[in-house]
């Protein structure tokens, strides 16, 4: 929580918040503070979790902006980075 909450208050809307599978809500508040702060936020989705618990809980807490299967992740991440964006000429 404490990375994920330095993050929304350091960064803000520059920020991205991933949440994995695991047990337990120890990401979850810290999510919903990254995407309060305007943060995209996202959560593996369950099919592909091992332990949905985690994720789960930042979904029914309002924390996940998006709930991807663990292999569109990283093509979220690289589709939605500032160095793919189009560069003025």
């Amino acid at each position: 929580m404490v990375l994920f909450r330095s993050a929304a208050q350091c960064a803000g809307a520059n920020a991205r918040g991933i949440l994995l599978t695991g047990m337990g809500d120890d990401g979850v508040l810290g999510l919903l503070e990254m995407r309060s702060a305007g943060a995209d936020t996202i959560a593996q989705d369950e099919a592909s979790c091992v332990v949905f618990g985690m994720p789960k809980e930042a979904i029914a807490r309002g924390g996940a902006g998006k709930i991807l299967p663990l292999d569109h992740i990283a093509r979220e991440i690289i589709g939605s980075s500032a160095c793919n964006a189009p560069r003025a000429l």
